[in-house]
């Protein structure tokens, strides 16, 4: 036996006959034959998945009760094998949070170049955001609080797990008497023990004022120790007025010597990679969550017929048989002076929305006669159809019902990001005159002459250059396999298998791995003759790292470009499972 092979001895799974073969390594194989002659069956069933099954065997006892127990394929020996990576077919996450970006890893990459070298503007008037005085920060607390009561606050931990013991001791010796921790603001010189498995976020309380036009002086004091203490931050906590007591409800304001728009307060610390990331609190937009996208009860399609009226029931069955929501709706008829007679297509359109989305902060009288004859009333919000509908749609565990209700959700663009899943601060930075949501838009192509094109400053080229270089190379493995096209905010869930396994081939190759066994099933199909030249060059290229290259595959030029090949059959199905020949192109041809 030769060490510069893969040797099979008595396959037997699925139809394989008991085959033996040998397979060069590092070399690009292809395994060719007939549908259903047994080529999935040696490459992924047999040689893959004892592969997986050694290199998971070769874990310690606790990272394999993670990974459970892998069958051993039905062979006699397998000898020379390498850790295996299948690139198949299966599409990629369905997760609406995974894009072409984010499984290429270069959503990552451009996250890091925007933190460490993009330019910040305001998202109100475009003007590039520069660092701000103390005297600025201390004119802005006084034009905001004018005449109320405040909290100034140096915010030394933000949602950060730990105990923070040490912090807090520290603290007490400096002299300060107050924290607000999570919100509530408390003594020091009372006992702190704060869960370690929690977030928590601590400010000193630096000062406590009543902002007027003779404080400014002091307010100046305040922020320039809090800015000290917080690393140029600052917040301040403004009560409704100048006598509510220190627990009422109040307005909490975030100041950063760093970087704000003199002109409309967008106040930005530091740029961070996280803030550019859509799966991140710090940076997804709040009101979609980092989606783009919201679901919403498309509750115009739920009135099938706009001729009944609500006594008659124009909502349909969705409010089930019980009498609680037909006198919640007669009493919104009597709140909106309507007759619960008319027509629904006779309302106004005021009344149709206000039925349809709620009511609001407002209140309104419901007189309520209960089943077993009471009468009773009380006051209550409304929150309309349509949020009534989507609750028992996300809270119902019932099939039956999630299904009849699917039917009526639907996705819009989010109306505070369009679609573009980050906070305006985020979108508002720029390199090269474009944000980062607009480098996601250009296909891999325009992307690439983009970045190619890129013109950078001497120290942005210093900080960014290896940065961009990595951007560059796995965009330039994207158009090498065909999917110059894709553009990197593409939804994973909505590519082809086809797409999916070629991004997985491009990542691999962006991986630079040596000594791996690459198994994939038929990454040709749907390419057009060109991308397929191009695809080869992709799995010779992955060869020439090191690697040996396992392809299921029926296309003539791969079969061609292979270094060695395997031919299952003769037939398909118990007429398949043997090796029909194995060698060289040239020596299968002669």
């Amino acid at each position: 036996m030769s060490d510069s092979s893969i040797v099979i001895r008595g396959a037997r799974e699925h139809n394989l006959k008991d085959i033996d073969v040998e397979i060069p390594r590092d070399k690009l194989v292809v395994i060719t034959g007939l549908s259903g002659s047994g080529k999935s069956s040696l490459a992924f069933d047999t040689i893959y998945a004892e592969g997986q099954r050694r290199y998971v065997e070769s874990l310690s006892s606790y990272a394999r009760q993670f990974l459970g127990q892998m069958d051993k394929p039905d062979l006699d020996s397998i000898d020379g094998l390498s850790p295996a990576v299948s690139i198949d077919q299966k599409t990629t996450s369905k997760n609406p949070r995974s894009t072409v970006g984010t499984v290429t890893e270069i959503y990552d990459y451009l996250r890091l170049l925007f933190a460490r070298i993009g330019t910040p503007h305001c998202p109100e008037c475009g003007r590039v955001i520069e660092r701000q005085t103390t005297d600025q920060v201390a004119d802005k607390i006084l034009e905001a609080g004018q005449g109320r009561r405040a909290f100034v606050l140096a915010p030394v931990v933000s949602d950060r797990k730990g105990e923070f013991a040490k912090l807090l001791d520290d603290l007490r010796a400096e002299g300060f008497s107050r924290v607000r921790i999570d919100g509530e603001v408390r003594s020091l010189d009372d006992p702190i023990a704060l869960d370690k498995k929690f977030r928590h976020t601590i400010e000193v309380v630096v000062d406590r004022i009543v902002i007027r036009e003779n404080s400014v002086g002091r307010i100046a004091e305040a922020v320039e120790q809090a800015t000290a203490l917080a690393h140029g931050r600052v917040a301040v906590y403004l009560l409704p007025d100048r006598d509510a007591p220190e627990g009422t409800e109040g307005e909490l304001l975030t100041y950063s010597l760093a970087l704000a728009c003199p002109e409309h307060g967008h106040s930005i610390d530091d740029l961070q990679p996280r803030d550019f990331s859509f799966n991140a609190p710090y940076g997804a937009c709040p009101e979609c969550d980092g989606l783009g996208f919201k679901k919403v009860v498309d509750a115009e399609a739920l009135i099938e017929d706009p001729a009944l009226s609500i006594e008659e029931g124009v909502f349909g069955s969705f409010f089930g048989k019980s009498n609680y929501y037909p006198q919640i709706f007669r009493a919104l008829c009597v709140h909106l002076k309507v007759d619960p007679a008319t027509p629904w297509k006779d309302l106004p359109a005021r009344v149709r929305k206000i039925f349809l989305d709620g009511l609001g902060d407002k209140k309104m009288r419901v007189d309520y006669h209960t089943q077993d004859g009471r009468d009773t009333h009380w006051f209550t919000k409304y929150s309309g159809v349509r949020n009534i509908l989507y609750e028992r749609y996300i809270e119902t565990t019932n099939e039956n019902t999630k299904a009849k209700l699917e039917r009526y959700i639907r996705e819009e663009p989010c109306s505070a990001c369009h679609g573009a899943r980050l906070r305006p601060e985020m979108l508002a930075v720029t390199v090269g005159g474009k944000s980062i949501f607009d480098v996601c838009c250009l296909s891999c192509r325009e992307s690439l002459a983009f970045f190619e094109g890129l013109e950078l400053t001497e120290r942005q080229q210093f900080i960014g250059g290896r940065i961009v270089k990595e951007i560059l190379e796995r965009l330039r493995f994207l158009v090498d396999v065909g999917l110059d096209y894709l553009t990197l905010d593409r939804a994973s869930a909505t590519l082809s298998g086809g797409e999916a396994q070629r991004i997985r081939l491009a990542t691999q190759i962006g991986a630079g791995l040596m000594g791996v066994l690459y198994i994939l099933d038929e990454p040709s199909i749907g390419l057009h003759q060109r991308d397929n030249e191009r695809l080869i060059a992709t799995l010779e290229r992955l060869r020439d790292l090191g690697n040996t290259v396992i392809v299921v595959e029926h296309d003539e030029d791969t079969i061609r470009a292979a270094d060695f090949v395997v031919d299952m059959g003769p037939g398909a199905g118990e007429h398949g499972g043997e090796v029909v020949c194995a060698g060289t192109p040239e020596e299968i041809m002669a």
